[in-house]
């Protein structure tokens, strides 16, 4: 009995121990609960209070007094079909749970909805001058775009008010393309927004997402509006010309809405689902190519062709721009460097050629990088190596400036700043060390005058930026028999081009033609029209002369490795030809262009401007370009048709004139 009682009272203790644990646990929960439900009753008490007392409105009453004092400042320019969506949305809003999805949707909407500039237009600039001053600022030359701003300027001071406009800027890379849509935004005293197109295959990225998606955004207009807070900025729509198209439709067809005067004063975004006006909204697009812009698009754009620089421009943008914005960014001072003309005018002609001048910033910067180490090292070797400054025992040495490591270049004047009394001790201290009236010191010294300025010129160029990319394009300094001069258009600007004509073997009926030189399709043609006027030319003027009929010819436009194509290269192809069979080498400093038909006619070619620099920097005197290309080469500048006499032919015959005969032709 007692072992059994023993027993029993082990187990009630345990069955204590775990209800007085349980206990505890309850008590704890329960007051934890109370806690909680106490805080909000009082909570939901005092809000009931502070409502009733008018002190404070609950979250949604809030957020829609939000909205409506976000709207106040634009609700006389905001359209009535607008404030109607708003006043019904916001009317929704109040009858939403909070906690529903639905209204944070409907909270979204208002947000982008309330926070558009209706109406709210920047004041425009519309003074002439001041547009000039600030577009020549920026950029040197460009003078059809600037001409067009002032233009836009004009019409908008006589109407009192402007519209929007859509001009395309057409060029190759690094004219400036980009650089002047913030110029011209300055000038018209507009904000200014970018996005580039580039690569994009998504509608949805211009004209939005419908609302009825997770995560669902307006388009890229609707969000510019927004950001810059006026409805007219100018908005820069870059590298139109490298649109996408991906499974999720063309962006391109939806750009034609946003793009054209008649429809963009309704434009409907799929998120907002209301018109917006943006006909007061000045798109200027870039593209590099613009046959690579859809037709339909192409025609709502007022295109302006920029051409490249040439040498003389871009002289005057390395010297007033470039020079100057790349010398601050490497904290050199103008006094410690100077670049020759002749310099900067080997690295234009001999480095960067391109049309652009982004390659001649990248080799100037280049320079300017070396020389900014070169200065470095220079202060730095001549730097004691206790790190202070040293200065000279003789009160006149005293006040020249110490070399200091901290800035790394010897600038040879007397400069007080901050650290006045620090330099004084570290003078004394060095006056106490150094003996007086030192020589050496006097030699350093001079040494330090003689470093203080580096000095960039044609002979050590190549120290800077390596050997020169480009030689001169000429071969020969008289063409002989079969090779004429031709002028190409390239991305890279005009070059000058070869056209070698050779026999490979005579014999009766032997009379065909081989083409090398990565020629393309076009240009293939083109040598095969060559060949046939060619032949009935020379039939023409030596009727018993059938050297076309038993000749066997191998035409080949240097380098092998470039591609070409194009059809301007007929009157040059049919010269080499005629000069092969007639064994007359053509005159000397002559290149032509021009495309040729079967009948012997010349027709127009492009890239005049770009051909004619080509033709001038080989030192080619006298040019042969189409009659119907006189227009183009009236337009270019003074100092671009300098020295050079031009002939502009209608029928292939006046080439043969110029090109072999003593005639002068018609010029």
């Amino acid at each position: 009995v007692y072992k059994r009682l023993k027993l029993t009272l082990e187990l009630v203790k345990k069955e204590m121990e775990i209800s007085k644990l349980q206990e505890s646990i309850a008590k704890a929960i329960e007051e934890k609960i109370s806690r909680e439900q106490r805080r909000f009753l009082l909570n939901e008490q005092l809000k009931a209070i502070k409502k009733e007392l008018g002190v404070e409105t609950d979250d949604k009453t809030a957020l829609v007094e939000k909205f409506r004092q976000r709207l106040e400042p634009n609700k006389e320019h905001c359209p009535p079909h607008v404030l109607q969506v708003i006043e019904e949305e916001l009317t929704k809003l109040q009858l939403l749970e909070a906690s529903s999805s639905e209204f944070n949707v409907t909270r979204n909407y208002l947000d982008w909805l309330t926070a558009l500039p209706w109406g709210n237009y920047s004041d425009e600039n519309f003074d002439v001058h001041h547009a000039q001053k600030i577009l020549d600022e920026d950029h040197y030359g460009l003078s059809d775009v600037k001409e067009r701003i002032l233009e836009f300027i004009a019409v908008g001071k006589l109407r009192g008010t402007s519209q929007g406009k859509i001009v395309c800027l057409s060029g190759p890379p690094g004219v400036g393309k980009t650089s002047i849509g913030r110029s011209i935004a300055r000038a018209l005293n507009r904000k200014f927004y970018r996005f580039s197109v580039g690569g994009l295959a998504d509608v949805a990225e211009i004209k939005g997402h419908r609302r009825t998606y997770i995560g669902a955004m307006p388009g890229k207009m609707v969000q510019c509006l927004k950001s810059v807070g006026t409805a007219n900025p100018l908005v820069l729509i870059d590298e139109i010309d490298k649109l996408g198209r991906g499974h999720a439709g063309d962006p391109a067809s939806a750009l034609l809405e946003l793009l054209d005067p008649e429809q963009n004063a309704n434009f409907l975004d799929h998120y907002l689902d209301v018109p917006i006006d943006l006909s007061k909204v000045l798109f200027v697009c870039t593209a590099n190519v613009i046959e690579m812009i859809p037709n339909p698009l192409l025609d709502r754009m007022e295109v302006i062709a920029l051409a490249g620089y040439i040498t003389d421009e871009k002289m005057h943008i390395a010297r007033d721009y470039l020079e100057k914005t790349t010398r601050e960014a490497c904290g050199i001072r103008p006094e410690q460097v100077e670049v020759t003309d002749g310099a900067l005018l080997s690295l234009i002609e001999n480095y960067c050629r391109e049309a652009g001048v982004r390659n001649l910033q990248k080799h100037i910067e280049k320079i300017y990088r070396k020389i900014a180490l070169k200065l470095v090292r220079q202060g730095v070797s001549k730097e004691p190596s206790s790190g202070s400054a040293m200065m000279y025992s003789d009160a006149k040495e005293t006040q020249e400036e110490p070399i200091q490591a901290s800035c790394g270049f010897v600038d040879g004047k007397t400069e007080v700043d901050a650290a006045g009394a620090t330099l004084d001790a570290q003078t004394s201290e060095a006056e106490l060390m150094e003996p007086k009236g030192n020589a050496a010191d006097v030699n350093d010294q001079q040494v330090e005058k003689d470093f203080q300025k580096v000095l960039v010129d044609e002979s050590n160029l190549p120290d800077f930026v390596g050997k020169p990319v480009f030689h001169a394009e000429r071969i020969y300094d008289q063409t002989p028999v079969g090779v004429v001069m031709g002028l190409a258009w390239t991305a890279m600007g005009g070059s000058t081009l070869y056209v070698e004509t050779t026999q490979v073997e005579q014999g009766e009926e032997k009379g065909s033609l081989n083409l090398t030189g990565q020629l393309g399709d076009v240009m293939k043609e083109s040598a095969q029209i060559a060949h046939t006027v060619a032949r009935a030319i020379l039939l023409d003027k030596e009727p018993d002369n059938l050297y076309f009929s038993n000749t066997r010819l191998h035409l080949h436009v240097p380098a092998g490795a470039t591609p070409k194509d194009g059809p301007s290269a007929g009157c040059t192809m049919i010269t080499s030809m005629l000069s092969l069979a007639l064994k007359k080498p053509v005159k000397k400093d002559l290149a032509m262009t021009g495309e040729v038909t079967l009948t012997g006619r010349i027709l127009p070619i492009g890239g005049v401007k770009e051909k004619t620099i080509a033709a001038r920097r080989s030192d080619v005197k006298t040019i042969i370009f189409p009659s119907a290309n006189r227009r183009d080469f009236d337009e270019l500048a003074a100092n671009v048709k300098e020295g050079l006499e031009v002939h502009f032919v209608d029928n292939y015959s006046q080439i043969f004139e110029l090109a072999f005969g003593s005639s002068k032709g018609n010029e």
